[in-house]
């Protein structure tokens, strides 16, 4: 509900001394009303125009704080029960950050404070109706700043009606200042804790009991990704997201194609949401945590227009702190659904302070070597790995047992338990999400934790001795035993770039934002196989056909798909999330996806694909490729390859995104996979559309000048163009020995591809493993003039400089930066 025009008339009227309504404050009125209130001011008073809805409300000024400790003379005692404070003696901390809120509570609020309170709150009231309730939330002037969050330190209370509540609320807010968290965070933050007061927000509470509530990221958490806006989201109040009690849904948009009209979501991961926070009429307590039924666990809690509208509201508010600023601010974001009106709140604007500040031109890689049994996953945060003894801790009352250097496995975390987790080691939890606060803190800091296992305290015992790997992608493991593991360290800022383009092999979405740091100039080659077989995990053709499965696999086809409008649909938006975000993650350099090259026997290990797949003696030659395409036993599963290709770059605009034919035998087949993907909606230049194809066949090099009217480029595979140039069955083993890139003949094959490439004005490169694994095989293409080479992530960097000195020698200047 918007203020009527007699509430803004209202509101011109002074409120008191000791308040101030949203529409009378901004972010530069920190001291008077700290952090979360002069953002709230911000929002209420600058982004309404822009169609924002911002809950509205009133601050409890700073100057109330310390005016209601004078008139108690509390200060001497407040300084008292702090003197000689030894922050690491946790029983100690606890002790005496109880008795400095017993003193603060205590004084109580003198009579102007609550006077001002009253008339406040009644004019809230008339504005929003007799049945109006407040969260009552705590802003301290040095909480939410660019260069340190007190987010979570204070307390706040929701669901409060009438006077008194509200009165007390106030109360305890001010006593929260010295928390056992708060105490330690200014500690370590070397703020004095009495030239630091608190302020408190008193504003409508938005009815996402009723609905759901969530957090917001304009920069990817994990990497410091900054071109994507990640979404949370969980029914009932936002409390359960942020301190981690629930594993929620996630989302994300790619802000510069959002910019050009291209509004899709780019990716998305259903969270279980077991729980949610609703009211309780019940007494002080004022919420409570009922379980989600089926229904809700399984669909998404917001659908994708509201996502889309979240994510134009999160840009709109990072553009306008950022113009405030003078310099680029990511943005932590709370939001909220109201339930009544179906309408969607923004209840809090703070500057990201983690992943915003991380340096992106230091790579730190953590490479696992030898490991241990899994005995538990879950979502990854960070990417660095740790190992020691675990200790389980079930309840508060056990932290006074946890050892500096153990990880930290508990179902979940709370503020209240900030020293220890600054001694731990790493931080593995049942619940939550990559926004939770036992994330939150591991990212600041910077040690590794696993959240959202649903399991680790039931598996791990106090005493273990376990590792903790966040350095495999989205899915974090914890391993048994001890870890091999090594941590390389490169300074991006200098390291030369080679006129050569240096491209990347990427076949796993959950890595790509963090890749993408490295030096490159684009994905040589992205494949399909990882995302169909990870994320789809069913035959294309018996999601079309489910009726020629038997009960068991349909069953399980139904369980996969049932959030989506059909198994087709979920093919379709399932393969184009995955690629969508390699190519958003490379945007807007070149990512060239190789359409699926699955072997029949790799089709036949695919829930339902033994229905689909005859049984051949030699795969590796068999019915792959672009033979596969046009065949009738699976041209309807290449419609959907291309449906998702389609929705990539025409609906997500990621026109970045070429297309390659891999394992293409004949001209003729040439020329029915191209028509068939015109008919198809993939045509060839139309939008720009580029069709590569694999050179890894003989026949595409002895015939290159023909298959260079169908084709845009050519991306030698060295893998299978060595074994077919040598006659090796690179799957046996007895006669591995005899697979060899480096052979004569090999490279001979190799020079006619570029030079027949080149003689036909089409782009060259290769994305086989040879030049990661054989430097002089790197040395010999660049020797040829090859356009591009594309590498595994973890060779790229020694690669890239190998290049650097072969042009040297060429006498070829470096890349200008």
């Amino acid at each position: 509900m918007q203020p009527t025009k007699n509430t803004r008339a209202s509101e011109k009227t002074e409120p008191g001394r000791y308040v101030r309504f949203f529409s009378q404050i901004g972010i530069a009125d920190v001291p008077l009303v700290g952090g979360k209130n002069a953002s709230l001011g911000e929002l209420y008073r600058e982004l309404t125009a822009k169609g924002l809805l911002i809950p509205n409300g009133f601050a409890v000024t700073a100057e109330a704080y310390r005016h209601a400790l004078d008139a108690a003379v509390a200060w001497p005692a407040l300084k008292e029960s702090l003197q000689g404070l030894n922050p690491d003696d946790v029983d100690d901390l606890a002790r005496r950050a109880a008795r400095a809120r017993e003193i603060v509570y205590g004084a109580g609020l003198p009579a102007d404070v609550e006077a001002d309170i009253r008339a406040a709150l009644a004019r809230l009231t008339e504005e929003y109706g007799a049945e109006l309730t407040v969260a009552v939330r705590s802003s301290a002037t040095a909480e939410d700043l660019p260069s340190a969050s007190f987010a979570g330190q204070h307390d706040t209370y929701l669901n409060i009606r009438g006077e008194a509540a509200t009165l007390d609320a106030v109360r305890h807010c001010f006593a929260s200042l010295f928390t056992d968290r708060a105490i330690r965070y200014r500690i370590d933050n070397g703020f004095d804790h009495f030239k630091v007061f608190n302020s408190v927000a008193v504003m409508k509470m938005v009815r996402s009991d009723l609905a759901a509530s969530g957090v917001i990221f304009t920069i990817d958490t994990e990497t410091g990704f900054e071109d994507v806006v990640f979404i949370t989201g969980a029914y009932g109040l936002g409390e359960n997201v942020v301190q981690g009690a629930v594993d929620p849904d996630e989302f994300y948009v790619f802000k510069p194609t959002y910019a050009q009209g291209k509004r899709g979501v780019l990716k998305r991961a259903l969270g279980p949401k077991k729980i949610k926070m609703i009211f309780s009429s019940g007494g002080r307590v004022t919420t409570r945590n009922i379980p989600t039924d089926r229904k809700e666990r399984e669909k998404f809690c917001i659908t994708d227009d509201e996502v889309l509208t979240l994510a134009g509201q999160a840009i709109e508010i990072e553009k306008h702190y950022s113009a405030k600023a003078r310099e680029h601010r990511p943005m932590d974001i709370e939001w909220a659904k109201d339930g009544v009106d179906g309408k969607l709140y923004i209840v809090q604007a703070r500057p990201e302070t983690v992943a915003s500040r991380r340096n992106r031109n230091v790579v730190e890689e953590y490479k696992v070597k030898k490991h241990g049994a899994v005995k538990v996953e879950g979502r990854a945060v960070g990417a660095k790995i740790a190992f020691g003894k675990a200790r389980v801790i079930a309840h508060s009352t056990e932290l006074s047992s946890f050892l500096p250097g153990e990880i930290l496995v508990a179902d979940t975390t709370s503020p209240d338990w900030g020293t220890v987790m600054k001694s731990a080691a790493a931080i593995v939890t049942n619940r939550g999400g990559r926004t939770c606060h036992a994330a939150i803190v591991a990212r600041e800091l910077g040690i590794p934790a696993i959240v959202g296992t649903d399991r680790a305290t039931h598996v791990i015992r106090t005493g273990d001795l376990i590792a903790v790997s966040c350095a495999e992608g989205d899915v974090g493991k914890v391993y048994e035993g001890e870890i091999d593991f090594e941590v390389v360290k490169t300074d991006l800022a200098n390291l030369a770039r080679p006129a050569t383009h240096v491209m990347m092999n990427v076949g796993n979405p959950d890595i790509a934002f963090g890749i993408s740091a490295l030096p490159n100039d684009g994905v040589g080659l992205a494949r399909m196989e990882f995302i169909i077989a990870e994320s789809i995990k069913a035959h294309p053709m018996a999601l079309i056909h489910p009726e020629r499965l038997d009960a068991k696999e349909r069953a399980e086809i139904e369980r996969l798909t049932a959030q989506y409008e059909s198994p087709s649909t979920f093919f379709v938006e399932r393969l184009s999330e995955g690629v969508a975000t390699i190519a958003a993650a490379f945007y807007p350099k070149p990512v060239v996806v190789r359409m699926s090259d699955f072997k029949s026997n790799e089709y036949a290990s695919l829930l339902g694909g033994r229905v689909f797949e005859c049984h051949e003696e030699n795969p590796m030659i068999g019915f792959r490729g672009a033979s596969r395409y046009a065949h009738p036993n699976y041209r309807e599963g290449f419609a959907l390859e291309c449906a998702a290709m389609k929705r990539v770059r025409d609906d997500l605009g990621l026109t970045n995104v070429k297309l390659m034919i891999p394992f293409c035998r004949r001209i003729d087949e040439a020329q029915k996979v191209v028509a068939l993907m015109s008919e198809l909606g993939l045509e060839r230049g139309k939008d720009g559309l580029e069709i590569f194809v694999m050179c890894e066949i003989p026949n595409n090099v002895l015939l290159i000048d023909a298959f260079s009217q169908h084709f845009d480029g050519f991306s030698i595979g060295s893998n299978d163009l060595t074994q077919l140039t040598l006659g090796v069955d690179r799957d046996s083993a007895i006669v591995a020995f005899d697979f060899d890139e480096r052979d004569e003949g090999v490279k001979t094959i190799i020079r006619m591809a570029v030079e027949g490439a080149q003689r036909n004005g089409r782009h060259c490169g290769i994305c086989g493993q040879a030049p990661s694994d054989y430097p002089e095989i790197a040395e010999f293409l660049v020797r040829l003039g090859i356009d591009s080479i594309s590498l595994n992530p973890d060779t790229i960097l020694r690669t890239t400089t190998r290049i650097v000195d072969v042009e040297k020698t060429l006498g070829r200047a470096p890349k200008a930066r």
